[in-house]
């Protein structure tokens, strides 16, 4: 069984060499047709530093970026090629190719860029961080009260662009000699403002089950995918139902750490295809798109997973369900939302539709939901994310220029100094 894996391992990584190489000279080749952006045109970089993987990371900020580069000029800095040529193929956004240290050099020098956004935790970004001059602000991937959004990472940035009043107290609980009030801003959840889509289905009067769990983890106390666990039950139950249609979204790394956690998400698939076989007018969704947004809105109740998807629900303050990790060693914060949220057990699991309806016939729960949407994110009105989103890289360029002109100035006066000596 040892020589099986091992032998499945060294494939694996054949295939993901002989995939980067490829990856590797198409980005050459895309980029060399490109126009060249101008020296110091670029006043803002997003550092990307993971591969294809991890898109839905960067993609999520697509269109509050784009916004923001009418005012200040935006480009993406990818580290990997299977990165670079996914961003590439989007077209969202600039790309500078920088997959060595020295490229990295290149493009800093030939840049002015002022503020560098990081949207994860790569170990690479400290090969960024190297650079002063310009501020090195975290952004995130999303809101959540799982474990990484307190780790003591938060202090290696200049500041960090929180969602809001849970972010703080959760920052604060935590941290050690962390000033919140100098290295945080508030500016809500601006992908909000961009939510997207359209419904790939007619509205008929089913009631919409969302189930969008995320993926394995990668140790015990981050267990929190619930696809093996409860999905497949879940999943079942709403197909066999001809009053419900279930969306399926799970998160695009199921399946890269545990194989029977990507089966399982297989076998979903499978049966969703199967129930729609069966049923034309059926129109369930196996959702793996690159837009969010209309399958929060639509959903009438959503059965997610401990992550950042728990939150964006939040944000439009409807029904939810939260999935309980089977595995005891996950950690759970109950410091938030999760201490007053409603639970999905594994063994319930098979209960969904009935519990779909009673929760969303329940005329508080969505004002129940309200005020704690306004606990994580504040106003969540139209266009308020955004406005404050702007308002904080506005206050972080004005910081800049003052920055600049200290820098400038003490330099000066070094160089009278010198020359008085001389």
């Amino acid at each position: 069984m040892g020589i099986i894996s091992d032998v499945r391992k060294a494939v694996a990584l054949v295939r993901r060499a002989v995939s980067n190489r490829a990856a590797y000279v198409d980005v050459r080749r895309s980029l060399s047709r490109a126009p060249q952006p101008p020296a110091g045109h670029f006043r803002i970089a997003v550092y990307f530093a993971d591969g294809d993987v991890n898109m839905y990371q960067i993609r999520q900020w697509y269109k509050p970026l784009q916004l923001l580069a009418k005012t200040w000029p935006v480009v993406v800095i990818s580290r990997s090629a299977t990165g670079a040529q996914a961003i590439l193929a989007d077209g969202a956004l600039p790309v500078l190719f920088a997959p060595t240290v020295r490229a990295l050099e290149s493009v800093v020098a030939a840049q002015d860029i002022r503020v560098v956004l990081y949207v994860n935790q790569n170990t690479r970004n400290f090969q960024m961080f190297r650079y002063g001059h310009r501020w090195h602000v975290f952004i995130n991937h999303g809101e959540s009260d799982k474990m990484y959004m307190t780790t003591n990472q938060f202090k290696a940035y200049d500041y960090a662009l929180i969602a809001g009043d849970a972010a703080r107290e959760r920052l604060g609980r935590v941290l050690w000699d962390y000033d919140l009030d100098a290295r945080t801003i508030a500016i809500g959840r601006p992908q909000a403002d961009h939510f997207s889509g359209s419904l790939p289905y007619p509205e008929d009067g089913r009631r919409v089950i969302l189930y969008a769990p995320t993926w394995e983890g990668d140790r015990p106390a981050a267990h929190y995918g619930s696809i093996a666990s409860h999905g497949e039950a879940l999943a079942a139950a709403v197909l066999a139902s001809p009053q419900h249609r279930l969306i399926y979204r799970p998160h695009p790394r199921s399946g890269v750490v545990d194989a029977a956690y990507g089966d399982a998400h297989r076998r979903i698939v499978a049966a969703i295809a199967a129930a729609n076989s069966a049923d034309p007018l059926a129109h369930h969704v196996y959702d793996d798109g690159p837009e969010l947004g209309w399958q929060l809105a639509a959903a009438d109740l959503a059965v997610v997973d401990i992550s950042a998807m728990i939150y964006d629900r939040l944000a439009v303050a409807k029904p939810l369900l939260v999935t309980r990790p089977a595995d005891p060693a996950a950690l759970v914060d109950t410091g938030g939302y999760l201490a007053d949220a409603a639970w999905l057990d594994a063994a319930s699991a098979a209960s969904i539709v009935e519990m779909a309806d009673r929760i969303a016939d329940d005329p508080d729960a969505s004002g129940h939901l309200r005020g704690w949407s306004r606990h994580y994110f504040g106003d969540t009105s139209p266009g308020a994310a955004t406005a404050r989103f702007h308002a904080a890289i506005e206050l972080l360029m004005q910081r800049w220029t003052e920055w600049d002109a200290r820098t400038v100035t003490v330099a000066d006066e070094r160089d009278e100094a010198e020359f008085d000596d001389a």
